[in-house]
């Protein structure tokens, strides 16, 4: 096996990042009290950075300021000149990507995890950008996918790891969600570390869940939502949704059933944030990745 098996750079460097919507408490109140007191999460030979991403939002306890921070990291956004007059999410992604970054550069902080809640009844989920990353190959959702990918603030890492934990409403915080999060993240970095101390790690078959398609509400001639999310869909989250079966239902009580070519498994269901986005749920096809061994080179 160790012939085969992937080399890759240490993670020296990991940063955890909460308060990317500043109204999803699990990771406000983590990284809050991971800075004042970091000995839980420091591992050996591991420089392990706790930071609110956006205090703005955080102080305000809304998703956002003025722009979504978890969309900002794009190119443009990132080489803008404006100082002052750009929103205040741009702002905060050029100062996160000097920080932690640059994007895509050899000084870019090795793993980033961020930290974030759902009201969807999703349970833990760790959220993945490449299939290839047999770093960070739970529940995986894997969004590969060229046009509903977006540009997160985790993205500024090399190996970006997201983590969606619920269901737990905005502004709220849940013990057992709290607690739920703290376990990954300790389970995390005892990997970070195992990994730097020379420990191999075997192949292994990870299932995941590659984000397909975004459905949005029905919707008459003037936008308005017409339909809600169907009783028999509501709270499924990661179960199979067939052809025929109801997703929606329309307020007069007539229900719509999705169309699609065969099966999918539906996540983000009646995601609360995602309104804005005219997004009911996101559909996903279930799969088996293969990832390689891995040890430090």
């Amino acid at each position: 096996m160790e012939l085969h098996a992937a080399r890759l750079d240490e993670a020296r460097r990991v940063a955890i990042f909460g308060g990317t919507h500043g109204n999803e408490m699990s990771g406000v109140m983590l990284v809050n009290l991971w800075v004042q007191n970091n000995t839980e999460v420091q591992r050996k030979g591991v420089e392990v950075q706790p930071f609110i991403t956006n205090p703005k939002a955080v102080e305000k306890c809304t998703r956002y300021v003025d722009t979504d921070l978890n969309r900002a990291f794009t190119p443009e956004n990132l080489s803008t000149l404006g100082g002052g007059d750009l929103p205040y999410e741009v702002r905060r992604a050029q100062e996160i990507n000097r920080m932690f970054g640059p994007k895509g550069s050899p000084e870019a902080y090795d793993v980033i995890f961020d930290l974030h809640n759902t009201t969807s009844n999703m349970g833990c989920t760790l959220l993945l950008e490449s299939s290839k990353d047999h770093f960070n190959l739970c529940l995986v959702l894997l969004n590969e996918h060229p046009l509903l990918k977006y540009s997160t603030s985790r993205s500024v890492a090399k190996h970006p790891v997201g983590l969606e934990v619920g269901p737990q409403p905005q502004g709220v915080l849940r013990s057992n969600i709290f607690e739920s999060m703290r376990d990954i993240l300790k389970h995390a970095l005892d990997f970070i570390e195992l990994f730097n101390a020379g420990m191999e790690f075997p192949p292994c078959t990870v299932e995941v869940f590659r984000l397909s398609e975004r459905i949005d509400y029905p919707r008459d001639d003037n936008g308005n939502i017409i339909a809600m999310v169907h009783p028999n869909l509501q709270d499924c989250d990661w179960e199979p949704l067939n052809p025929g079966d109801p997703m929606f239902q329309t307020f007069d009580g007539k229900t719509i059933h999705y169309q699609g070519s065969g099966t999918v498994y539906p996540t983000f269901i009646n995601e609360a944030a995602y309104y804005e986005k005219q997004q009911a749920f996101a559909t996903t096809r279930r799969e088996s990745l293969v990832a390689s061994a891995i040890r430090k080179a």
